[in-house]
């Protein structure tokens, strides 16, 4: 991990903690090396910014790690819900090939 660039997203998101991206940033820092935390910052985007379209791949993938199929199913199906609504093609593909996979699992 990073901790130096963990010291500067973490005063990024002080500065402007309404900003999605800084939360997204600190989340995906936090992905390899603390997935609870980064878990807790894409749970954040969840429920603060449900439009910012990258997180749920992300947090979809951390619960199907952690073996949290149905948690993990939800998000996607929602993040589906997105993608369609914001006509994101390659989010969509994304996040259909991951409920896809998931199925198969």
């Amino acid at each position: 991990m990073n901790k130096e660039r963990i010291t500067q997203l973490l005063s990024f998101y002080k500065e402007d903690p309404t900003d999605p991206f800084n939360v997204y940033c600190l989340a995906t820092e936090y992905k390899d090396y603390d997935k609870e935390k980064a878990l807790e910052y894409y749970n954040e985007l969840l429920e603060s910014h449900a439009s910012y379209l990258p997180t749920y791949y992300h947090a979809a993938e951390i619960l199907i790690e952690q073996d949290h199929i149905d948690q993990a199913e939800k998000i996607i199906d929602k993040g589906i819900e997105l993608a369609i609504s914001q006509n994101n093609q390659l989010a969509l593909r994304e996040l259909r090939n991951m409920l896809d996979n998931l199925l198969d699992y």
